[in-house]
């Protein structure tokens, strides 16, 4: 299958390219051609004011999170879509085309593009900034392709498969000079954002003890038979620097279907698990609170069961860790319930995701007011932290460095088990184990050809 754009460019709005052809849209609207830009986008909503912003990956999340975000926002302008998937493509095409449509006073638009290769949209200089929301294993790879080539990047969590790609990727976005966000949704729940506010700035005294749970992992699956991989489908792009495997439904994604859970979540090649998929969100709470979001523990120790070897979902089953920090505070963390607790001598606060109310051991402690001159983080949506931080050419909530810092945390209880259990010591500054065998498990296990570090870094 091509690799190719899938939408003719003639025509194509971007914000940077519009002021050279409003002046024919009164022609091209008298002639009988669809108006193809917004009402909402002129004035001084004008594409030349606003973000122009390219979505990689058109799955479940892309669909569910992470598109509308950007429809609704006045100030950006979705102009170019990616996908491997033939289908997820035109779907994404028709829902961000639509939705612009309702807000022409036309009733029409036809301006966003399309590409199977991710390079080439990077490549477009009206591209600012990009959206990625693929399996974890492409996570890196694009996102220093694009950091690259000048794009700010907004990248789904767990950033990383491994903790040495993250530290390659949070050193290119300081070097690139480039806006990024980690997408992790977390930090704008207003009961962490409150929970934060309060440990940081002492209320429930001098932290000693930090516990985080996610949800349990209780599905695998047995080995299938491979199976024909569907002409909408290009199966070898989409595995890119994963092992090749044969295809099986299960291993990649539901054909037609933006609802489901995809089994590559459960694969390890393209994803490392809960451990890191929801252990990125609840962890990264826990270093927000310890303020050590910027650097890590200095020792770990954990245990977890993984399925049989043979099975096709080969992720964690179960695990639980424990991690000591150089500020004295232990943190354990294990497969539970989607929760943060954070105990000090002076009290402690606790909430679980999804539930209504902050718990504290005091209503004292609730009902504290933060002051103006004491630690205050803003609270707004990650997309609207993303976009803020893009015009103003400031930091986000969650940069790489902080991305890659939670992810590597719960990469290194991931290294433990894979090492039985063993005790390990961990100097966040240098980035190293204690252990050989250790530092050898910092990396992936292998990157398939030509998607080598050699063809990004």
């Amino acid at each position: 299958m091509k690799r190719i754009e899938e939408t003719s460019r003639p025509g194509a709005i971007s914000r940077r390219s519009f002021a050279g052809k409003t002046a024919l849209l009164g022609t091209v609207a008298s002639l009988g051609f669809p108006m193809i830009v917004p009402a909402r986008v002129l004035g001084k909503n004008a594409p030349s004011k606003r973000v122009s912003v390219g979505c990689i990956g058109l799955g479940r999340q892309w669909d569910g999170s992470n598109i509308q975000p950007f429809l609704d926002a006045e100030d950006a302008m979705v102009t170019a879509l990616c996908d491997v998937d033939a289908w997820r493509l035109e779907s994404g095409k028709k829902k961000v085309e639509s939705c612009y449509a309702k807000q022409s006073a036309a009733g029409t638009y036809a301006g966003c593009r399309t590409f199977r290769d991710f390079r080439e949209l990077i490549g477009l200089k009206e591209i600012d900034a990009v959206m990625i929301s693929t399996t974890d294993h492409w996570h890196v790879p694009m996102s220093i392709m694009a950091v690259k080539a000048g794009k700010d990047v907004c990248c789904e969590k767990p950033l990383t498969l491994s903790i040495e790609e993250g530290r390659w990727l949070a050193d290119a976005v300081r070097k690139h000079k480039r806006v990024f966000r980690t997408d992790s949704e977390f930090r704008s729940i207003p009961q962490f954002h409150r929970m934060a506010e309060l440990v940081r700035n002492g209320r429930i005294g001098k932290i000693h003890t930090i516990y985080t749970g996610v949800p349990k992992s209780d599905v695998t699956n047995p080995p299938e038979p491979e199976m024909p991989v569907p002409p909408e489908l290009d199966y070898p792009f989409w595995t890119g620097p994963a092992p090749m495997a044969p295809y099986t439904v299960k291993r990649v994604h539901a054909p037609h279907d933006l609802r489901s859970r995809p089994g590559w979540m459960r694969v390890r090649d393209t994803c490392e698990g809960l451990i890191t998929n929801w252990g990125t969100h609840l962890n990264d709470i826990a270093q927000w609170c310890n303020g050590t979001d910027r650097t890590g523990p200095v020792e770990v120790e954990a245990t977890g069961v993984y399925p049989p070897q043979s099975n096709l979902w080969n992720v964690l089953l179960e695990m639980q860790a424990v991690y000591k920090y150089a500020n004295g505070v232990t943190l354990h963390y294990k497969m539970d319930r989607p929760f943060v607790r954070v105990e000090g001598d002076e009290g402690w606060v606790e909430y679980e995701y999804s539930t209504k109310d902050l718990k504290a051991s005091s209503e004292k402690i609730l009902t504290s007011v933060i002051g103006e001159k004491e630690i205050r983080f803003p609270l707004k949506h990650e997309k609207r932290d993303w976009l803020d931080a893009i015009k103003s050419r400031g930091e986000t909530l969650e940069d790489a460095e902080v991305g890659h810092r939670t992810c590597s945390m719960c990469q290194l209880a991931h290294v433990s088990i894979q090492l039985r259990g063993r005790k390990l010591k961990w100097d966040p500054d240098k980035e190293l184990f204690d252990s050989p065998e250790a530092n050898q498990l910092k990396k992936r296990k292998s990157w398939r050809a030509p998607w080598t570090p050699s063809s990004f870094l």
